[in-house]
């Protein structure tokens, strides 16, 4: 289990380290491998381990473990940063402040180079099998390639989503190319496309062959949905140095990219090969569980060891203490919104996993249980340590791996394509199997039938499908670059304010929610039972619930505290000044940075 990043193999540690001589600056030319590159990628078996060393970066302490994954994705109209008001370097990340200088994010081992150092990794695997593997479809190294080439674009469209305009390194370094210029985005985007394109030719199917039995391997299902996702991104809107728009290449338009991400989804649609778990929570048990198993919902998850990666330490139900659940004393430094919990229907089953109203309070004889916390500060309910398999003893990491992306994403990408070039009648049946998972089925007719049908325009089916996206999707760091490329970033982030002023003064649509909360215990002692945290409980209060907690601690300066900067002129994270500083001249900050 999870053995992929477990345990690194003396063939990937030789490998690598000939690739990069140095971790602490990417710019560095790499020295002669001690094992001869045609020997290497010539076995499968040391190719493979070539291949996993591509992976090895993630889990740096500064890299996707602890800089890139715990603060991209924060703040939007669903969820922020829990500390958002505090002025720092920290905040600054989340708000749309980050400056070059970044004290969390300015030290030349971090995100940037630990993502440049896996696609040197993964350009010399590239070259290595494409000279000598004999990579044809079918065979190890065929896959391998696929996996590498799979591997490259996952690192670079999460560059571009976070940075914009990104260095282009598609060949191993050599001395004319230690310094290079950001490359256009839409250049970058064409060769990924182009890439998976090829990849998919070469991995198989979920299940299909051993490799693809696991979801922390490539899968042809993933190729296929990250595909139809970098087109949606590669033809949707973004800031470009001249303003916000979509790119100006013909063949990223909507016209070029859409049919054939629509294509892409259909492929894995009809495959077979993945599906929606019957219930929703089931999909964020088991990314708890470490269950591996392909042929789910999860089409792939970056791979931490048990002893790395800080999804749960970042994101779970936060415990004040070691208890009965962690040793870790983690969890919460970011949460869906105060007002996200009233938005969902009431009889949305989404709701309760995604929103968390408690914590785990300090423990008594190794013993916490839930306590209420305030209205303005939430937890995500995706990430549970009471969930995990194995009990997290670490002080720093709890390795669950990081969910990439799912089968309803691809569903959703289908959705929204297929409104766009055929209209909502096609797009609906696409929703309805969303909303049929979110709804008990007595509750069908009304929820997802009549809800759905009633969306009989184009604009109507796409503003029910940028709703639903929120409430499927919330705390999966997924929604910030998909209202970036919708256009909606400042738009819904101003929404999202002023939901949160009327939920404040329990106004207009929030008018009906309780200002006092009535609890009690279950009987294991652990488990809170709540009266008043839905609407309009506010009646006779039932028999046991004596205890109270007032629920008005949500202020001007927490919720304005959602964005410092006008987000439209902040989508991206400047390129931090140690780079700067070590380029050579060739690498310059835009947008007013």
């Amino acid at each position: 289990m999870k053995s992929i990043i477990q345990k690194v193999t003396y063939t990937a540690a030789v490998v690598m380290a000939s690739v990069l001589g140095s971790c602490s600056d990417y710019l560095d030319a790499p020295p002669k491998s001690s094992l001869e590159t045609s020997v290497i990628f010539s076995s499968p078996d040391l190719a493979k381990g070539a291949v996993d060393g591509i992976k090895l970066p993630f889990g740096e302490t500064n890299s996707y473990r602890g800089r890139f994954l715990p603060w991209y994705g924060m703040n939007t109209d669903v969820e922020w940063y829990n500390s958002s008001q505090t002025a720092g370097d920290n905040a600054d990340l989340a708000v749309y402040n980050a400056k070059p200088n970044n004290s969390n994010m300015n030290t030349e081992n971090n995100a940037w180079a630990m993502m440049y150092s896996s696609i040197e990794r993964a350009n010399v695997c590239i070259q290595g099998l494409r000279q000598y593997g004999n990579p044809l479809p079918g065979t190890e190294t065929g896959y391998l390639l696929g996996e590498a080439l799979t591997l490259r674009a996952i690192v670079y469209a999460d560059l571009l989503k976070t940075w914009g305009d990104v260095v282009a390194r598609f060949e191993p370094i050599v001395t004319e190319t230690i310094y290079l210029p950001k490359s256009s985005r839409d250049e970058i985007y064409k060769q990924l496309l182009a890439d998976l394109e090829e990849a998919a030719t070469l991995v198989p199917w979920p299940n299909e062959t051993d490799e693809t039995s696991s979801i922390e391997r490539i899968n042809k299902a993933f190729v296929k949905g990250l595909r139809a996702r970098l087109c949606l991104a590669a033809s949707g809107y973004s800031q470009y140095p001249d303003g916000i728009r979509r790119s100006n290449d013909a063949a990223l338009s909507v016209a070029t990219l859409y049919p054939l991400a629509y294509q892409e989804c259909l492929d894995v649609i009809n495959s077979g090969t993945a599906k929606l778990e019957p219930m929703f929570e089931t999909v964020f048990k088991k990314n708890n569980q470490d269950n591996l198993e392909a042929g789910g919902e999860t089409l792939w998850e970056l791979p931490f060891a048990d002893g790395r990666g800080r999804v749960l330490f970042t994101f779970a139900v936060r415990h004040l203490s070691a208890d009965q659940h962690t040793d870790q004393a983690r969890g919460g430094q970011g949460g869906p919104l105060p007002s996200l919990f009233y938005d969902y229907d009431l009889k949305d089953t989404r709701r309760d996993v995604t929103c968390v109203p408690y914590q785990y309070g300090t423990a008594v004889d190794k013993f916490a249980r839930q306590e209420l916390v305030n209205l303005n500060t939430w937890f995500f309910g995706k990430y549970r340590y009471e969930w995990m398999a194995r009990h997290v003893t670490s002080t720093n990491d709890d390795g669950v791996n990081k969910l990439y992306m799912r089968y309803a994403e691809i569903i959703f990408m289908a959705a929204e394509i297929a409104n766009e070039l055929e209209g909502p009648a096609v797009a609906a049946p696409y929703l309805k199997q969303i909303r049929q998972r979110a709804f008990a089925a007595s509750d069908w007719p009304t929820k997802v039938d009549a809800y759905v049908n009633a969306l009989n325009t184009k604009e109507a089916m796409f503003n029910a499908l940028v709703e639903e996206h929120k409430f499927e999707f919330a705390g999966e760091m997924e929604r910030k670059q998909a209202l970036i490329r919708w256009n909606l970033l400042k738009t819904k982030l101003d929404e999202a304010k002023a939901d949160m002023h009327a939920l404040q003064d329990r106004t207009g649509d929030y008018a009906d929610v309780p200002s006092t909360l009535y609890y009690k215990y279950a009987e294991d002692k652990e488990t809170l039972l709540v009266y008043g945290l839905n609407r309009s409980e506010t009646g006779s209060v039932p028999a046991g619930y004596t205890q109270t907690k007032t629920w008005t601690e949500l202020v001007d300066t927490k919720i304005e505290s959602l964005y410092a900067a006008d987000p439209d002129t902040r989508q991206f994270w400047p390129v931090w000044q140690v780079f700067l500083d070590a380029s050579n001249g060739k690498l310059v900050n835009d947008y007013g940075y």
